[in-house]
């Protein structure tokens, strides 16, 4: 349970140190070079991300950790990743709220980013993107899931979370700042959900 707090916190310095890098009138050009560094890695590995970035929908994240819940026979799991999903909504909104004055400076990289390469059909050109809706739940999924997971799987849950970060910024759809909010509020998200899951 200490553990999963402590994941919490965590989240909370990420979210704030985000937050306070993307208070600018325009990108910084540290997360511009990120942006392009990433975005600019070779076609192909669009093919290999593709598939763990769906972890990233609402929808598919959500029941893939109810499935996992089921699996392990853990309710508490199936439920918490529910849980996390509703969570994601509103801190999604949340923070979006406070960073209401800066959204039109935080706009996705096919408006904000000269040059960006967008991937796939269903990547928007324009619009808010922070924070990343996407990161928020794979976070906050995997830290359910990985209560009941040894750890081999831990890990693994882990690094498919950080894949869908990765991916979101590789296809066009976010910038590193969007993405590293993401992770810390689905940080803040998971670990609560599972804190009460282990404490219980």
């Amino acid at each position: 349970m200490v553990v999963w707090i402590l994941v919490s916190l965590v989240g909370l310095v990420v979210v704030a140190v985000s937050t306070a890098g993307a208070k600018h009138h325009r990108l910084h050009p540290a997360e511009v070079a990120v942006f392009h560094a990433v975005n600019g890695l070779p076609g192909w590995l669009y093919v290999v991300l593709w598939l763990p970035m769906q972890l990233g929908n609402l929808v598919v994240g959500t029941l893939a950790g109810v499935g996992v819940g089921v699996v392990e026979g853990s309710i508490g799991v199936a439920v918490g990743s529910l849980a996390a999903a509703g969570l994601k909504l509103v801190s999604e909104r949340l923070i979006r709220h406070r960073m209401a004055d800066w959204l039109p400076v935080r706009q996705r990289p096919g408006t904000s980013q000269a040059g960006a390469v967008l991937r796939g059909a269903d990547v928007p050109r324009s619009g808010p993107s922070f924070p990343s809706g996407h990161v928020i739940l794979a976070f906050g999924v995997a830290c359910v899931v990985a209560t009941v997971l040894a750890w081999p799987g831990v890990a693994i849950v882990f690094v498919l979370a950080a894949a869908v970060g990765i991916g979101r910024v590789f296809v066009g759809a976010h910038n590193p700042l969007d993405v590293s909010c993401g992770l810390g509020a689905g940080l803040v998200a998971g670990g609560t959900v599972a804190a009460v899951l282990v404490g219980a």
